[in-house]
């Protein structure tokens, strides 16, 4: 439809629907045979970006920013959720994931993900390496994580459906609107979003959004109580007085005086920071921003020093 719309737009005297569609499936007929995958409900939810880009405007200059359109779609009642972001950096993938999940109010066995560079490190036709955090983020929501396979289009095929049908039914009646910002673009697709859950399957009688409800929100899990923070890493060593330098805010935290010497991991999200050793939390802090400052956990202290 999204096609024809268009096609109609620059023809001087375009064909009927009809004679459109006889014409375009001659030119792309299709060649092999496909079959159709039976979804468990609650079991995956696909995620992908949308090709084409939305756009905002700069209010102070009139400049045009392209802003990328993230899109999930759990497969069973093809409930679909679309938000528009700054890019498909680490940070802005995370918080759509996160936000597509409380829009479900729960969470799949796994997510489905194209071998986005957010997402996957190296990707394999057969196993990919994800990328550290989105391993965390996948933890954090007692999810799997499952690439799809390289050169492999059919795996996934339903979610490029929902953009498909995103550019109909979002895309196209944004086209003449004007948005100063991402929160008052997001709220129109949100709008449109609503209507385009709701519309009916005809072979089903049934919305999206009433399969949803009805077949698969009970099977999804329950989200954890907090949100997930997004966490970066750096490196330090454990220094004579018992701290380690946390480079980012330039200030010390303490760790039990044993681990003096030793190289330690740091995890740190916005709130906390977090020191390892082999793989095991030694220390716990909130984190404080103030640079230059020494954050001290009185039971890391030996007796001297207390």
């Amino acid at each position: 439809m999204f096609h024809y719309q268009e096609y109609v737009q620059q023809a001087k005297d375009p064909y009927s629907y009809i004679q459109f569609m006889e014409h375009y499936n001659r030119k792309y007929a299709k060649i092999k045979g496909s079959m159709k995958l039976e979804h468990d409900p609650g079991n995956e939810m696909y995620i992908d970006y949308a090709g084409k880009k939305l756009q905002i405007v700069d209010r102070s200059t009139g400049e045009l920013i392209a802003v990328e359109v993230f899109v999930a779609i759990l497969p069973n009642s093809q409930y679909t959720y679309v938000e528009a972001c700054h890019s498909q950096k680490r940070a802005d993938f995370i918080a759509c994931c996160g936000h597509a999940l409380e829009f479900y109010g729960g969470a799949p066995k796994a997510i489905v993900s194209d071998n986005l560079k957010s997402a996957v490190t190296r990707a394999s036709r057969y196993e990919a390496d994800i990328n550290r955090s989105f391993k965390d983020f996948a933890r954090h929501y007692n999810c799997a994580i499952n690439p799809t396979r390289g050169y492999s289009p059919q795996d996934k095929a339903l979610v490029e459906n929902a953009v498909h049908l995103a550019y109909q039914r979002i895309y196209y009646p944004l086209r003449n609107m004007t948005f100063f910002s991402l929160n008052e673009l997001n709220k129109e697709i949100c709008k449109l979003l609503m209507a385009y859950n709701n519309l009916l399957f005809k072979r089903k009688q049934a919305s999206r959004l009433e399969l949803f409800q009805s077949i698969e929100k009970g099977h999804l899990k329950s989200l954890p109580t907090s949100p997930y923070q997004l966490k970066d890493y750096c490196r330090a060593k454990v220094q004579k007085m018992g701290y380690v330098y946390f480079s980012p805010d330039k200030s010390y935290y303490s760790v039990p005086y044993r681990y003096i010497g030793k190289q330690a991991q740091i995890h740190y999200t916005a709130t906390t920071v977090e020191i390892y050793y082999n793989h095991q939390r030694i220390a716990l802090h909130r984190r404080n921003p103030s640079k230059g400052n020494y954050n001290t956990d009185r039971d890391h202290l030996s007796s001297t020093h207390k």
